[in-house]
């Protein structure tokens, strides 16, 4: 159960340079991919770029209930604290053990190798598709084509 999340090819050809399809995603940049009711959750490489070398992550414990759209931990980096919000309800399976020793991997591989938590999905609430969460990044960027 500790590994990364399985993707095939076709599920990660991409809507935009660095955004996979196969995800599903939150305002305050992070995603999520559900599997029989389970879901992996992480930061985007938006995300994960903003905030520059991961030092140090508090994530929820393990057997802990998160609420969509709540805090539920931190990510610091070497120039910033960010607030991690849940992109879904639900309790929280399993902690990525990976990130205790290296918590840069988050940014090296944020879409494998770093994400952050499981959980068990009661509900997702307000999650965007790619297409969406691409504009928004553009948005955010001030580009606004």
């Amino acid at each position: 159960m500790s590994s990364a999340p399985h993707l095939s090819p076709e599920s990660a050809a991409e809507t935009a340079p660095g955004i996979p399809r196969h995800l599903r995603y939150t305002w305050d940049h992070e995603w999520l991919v559900v599997h029989e009711g389970n879901a992996t959750v992480g930061i985007t490489a938006f995300a994960a770029k903003a905030l520059g070398d991961v030092v140090h992550l508090r994530l929820p414990d393990v057997g802990t209930w998160v609420e969509a759209g709540e805090s539920c931990g931190q990510i610091a980096s070497r120039t910033a604290v960010s607030g991690l919000y849940a992109p879904a309800s639900g309790r929280v399976l399993e902690v990525n053990p990976a990130l205790a020793d290296d918590p840069g991997v988050v940014n090296a591989a944020p879409y494998t190798g770093g994400w952050l938590f499981r959980l068990r999905v009661e509900n997702i609430a307000g999650a965007l598709t790619p297409d969406a969460y691409a504009a928004h990044c553009a948005h955010t960027q001030g580009d606004r084509r």
